[in-house]
């Protein structure tokens, strides 16, 4: 398994990992095959989406606020139930495959490791499995 580190610098972001995941991708030789990628945290996940326009990602961070605000009537006393709802909504977990050497994402799709409980130190576990003939 691999390790991907991840900083965030807001409470609320979506930072895009793709170049990582596709670094390891090289590094490893992996050519033709399959990526697991797997988020250990609770307040936090792993979604795919378009890494083009900078206001897509405006987008879905304003859309989850709305649909889940910071405060509200929760039960959770640490004040970052919000943030652990959103991690349910979004998943923790990817699966890419890997085609010729390359990701194999769309034109306008990147992998996000989505925060919502920072800033913090993260990982993101990175399991690459070769094709088999």
């Amino acid at each position: 398994m691999e390790v991907i580190n991840v900083t965030t610098h807001r409470r609320q972001e979506l930072v895009d990992i793709t170049p990582q995941v596709a670094k390891l991708v090289a590094e490893k030789g992996l050519k033709e095959g399959v990526v697991y990628l797997f988020c250990p945290h609770t307040t936090a996940g792993i979604c795919i989406n378009e890494n083009y326009d900078p206001t897509v990602v405006e987008d879905i961070l304003r859309k989850l606020e709305e649909l889940v605000p910071a405060t509200g009537p929760y039960r959770h006393a640490e004040g970052n139930a919000d943030a652990h709802i959103k991690s349910c909504l979004v998943g923790v977990s990817q699966v890419v495959f890997v085609r010729g050497g390359k990701l194999a994402l769309g034109t306008w799709q990147g992998i996000f490791f989505c925060e919502f409980d920072g800033p913090r130190q993260r990982k993101v576990w990175v399991k690459l499995i070769p094709e088999k003939a």
